[in-house]
């Protein structure tokens, strides 16, 4: 195809978008929709996976040491094996001493009832406080290092661990089936803005066919059209979506609940993830106006 035939062709794209304008803005708003609805649920899974793994960093493993260890050498033996298990990402040794004075922190006022235990009347064993770096891992990883000689016990937080990984998992489902869904309804409406464009062109498109054009010849311009209907909507959808993320930042920012200013301050910065939206957002568009084009004009083009 000629330089000149190709340029023709997308110029007859864009002007279809123009001549069907009604058809064209109606169907730029619903993908616009979609697109927000997607990337709305890509950036709530996002900041939840972020906040869990916050949560995930706080959960740690903790094996109190046997009696018997009682030097620095043991303990060190002790501790090089704790670092061997793969699934280890932090190892902090807590003495009894340490152990002793943390609690008679937490129970403030009341803590000098704790000071008689001091010294060579503790006796809180030694511990290791241990986090993990893969959470699914957690109970694996405590029955490896329960296995040590040296420990006589691990605590884990197992009930937590298991909601954790519930609410990981219910949230990549949900995002899951939402863009599925909205990838289909994008499609559907790509088809018929096609359709209604073919049958307004019937009769050109007879023409043409009997001049001897080809089928690609034909189809290029209504691809042109799908392109351009997905690539408008999806910055659309991202300024739209950007705009919103600010404003939420914002209000969660200043609205007056703990809970809420906690849990902000491990929410992402639209800044972090401004690049990978907005060519998130310009493929899904390219790729539901070009594909949805290509797959659905052979379909209505039957004339």
């Amino acid at each position: 195809m000629r330089t000149s035939s190709f340029g023709y062709l997308v110029k007859e794209g864009a002007r279809s978008l123009w001549v069907n304008r009604l058809m064209s803005a109606a169907a730029i708003g619903v993908l616009v929709a979609c697109m927000i609805l997607v990337g709305s649920a890509a950036l709530f899974a996002l900041n939840v996976s972020n906040i869990v793994s916050y949560f995930e960093d706080e959960n740690e493993i903790v094996a109190f040491v046997a009696d018997d260890i009682t030097t620095q050498e043991e303990l060190d033996a002790l501790s090089l094996q704790l670092h061997t298990i793969e699934n280890t990402a932090d190892i902090v040794f807590v003495s009894n001493e340490e152990a002793l004075q943390q609690q008679i922190e937490e129970y403030g006022e009341y803590g000098w009832l704790l000071e008689e235990y001091q010294g060579e009347e503790n006796m809180l064993p030694h511990a290791y406080r241990i986090k993990v770096k893969d959470i699914s891992l957690l109970e694996d990883t405590a029955q490896q290092i329960e296995a040590l000689s040296g420990i006589q016990e691990v605590r884990i937080p197992t009930d937590v661990a298991h909601t954790l990984l519930s609410i990981r998992r219910i949230v990549s489902m949900c995002g899951v089936v939402v863009v599925a869904i909205l990838l289909v309804v994008s499609l559907i409406i790509i088809a018929n803005t096609i359709k209604i464009t073919v049958f307004n062109r019937h009769r050109e498109i007879s023409i043409m066919k009997y001049v001897g054009a080809t089928d690609g010849f034909i189809k290029l311009p209504f691809v042109v059209e799908g392109l351009l209907l997905g690539l408008i909507s999806a910055l659309l959808a991202y300024l739209v979506v950007w705009a919103g993320y600010l404003y939420v930042m914002d209000w969660a920012s200043t609205v007056n609940s703990q809970w809420l200013q906690e849990l902000y301050r491990y929410f992402v910065p639209f800044e972090a993830v401004y690049r990978e939206l907005l060519i998130g957002f310009c493929a899904m568009g390219v790729g539901i106006g070009s594909i949805g084009s290509m797959i659905f004009v052979g379909k209505y083009l039957k004339v």
